[in-house]
């Protein structure tokens, strides 16, 4: 794990430690608070998918996008993905959304993974494909990944239309 990761890792358990009220300098075992949620976070997601949760570099709307979509899951999280396409293939893709920790995984694994691709091929990007780039999810979060799957492929819906309607 890279060093960058772990600095994350321990940053974002002090905040969440610190925001019920557990703190440094008030909790004798802090450091064992600190270490057992770093664990419990490892434990649940590969380090690919946590490199993305701390920084998810492609999540950003994109000015005057070619696709665009959003789309609420079932659980209420709202994931909107934007696409820019140059020769038939997706140029940039960035994604948002207002979910939880693997909402924002699957989000930026979708964006990274349909970038550089021809639309045929990120078409063929499917919830399965997201869970195993992401080293898997847990299983009540699997549907995370068929949010962004499926967010991904109405942006590319979306451009397509575009471009045929850019044609006429």
């Amino acid at each position: 794990m890279s060093l960058d990761l772990e600095k994350a890792l321990k940053d974002w358990a002090m905040e969440n430690l610190e925001s019920i009220g557990v703190y440094r300098d008030k909790v004798p075992n802090f450091d064992e608070l600190q270490q057992k949620v770093i664990n419990s976070l490892t434990a649940t997601y590969s380090e690919e998918a946590l490199r993305l949760f701390f920084n998810p570099a492609n999540m950003h709307p994109l000015p005057t996008p070619d696709g665009f979509a959003r789309v609420i899951g079932p659980c209420g999280d709202t994931m909107e993905v934007y696409l820019k396409v140059e020769n038939g293939e997706v140029a940039e893709a960035s994604f948002q959304t207002d979910g939880c920790t693997p909402s924002i995984m699957s989000g930026a694994m979708v964006a990274q993974l349909a970038r550089g691709k021809s639309i045929n091929k990120a078409q063929r990007i499917d919830q399965e494909t997201v869970l195993q780039a992401l080293g898997g999810l847990p299983d009540e979060s699997a549907h995370c990944a068929l949010l962004a799957a499926n967010t991904l492929k109405k942006a590319i819906n979306d451009a397509l239309i575009t471009a045929v309607n850019d044609c006429t």
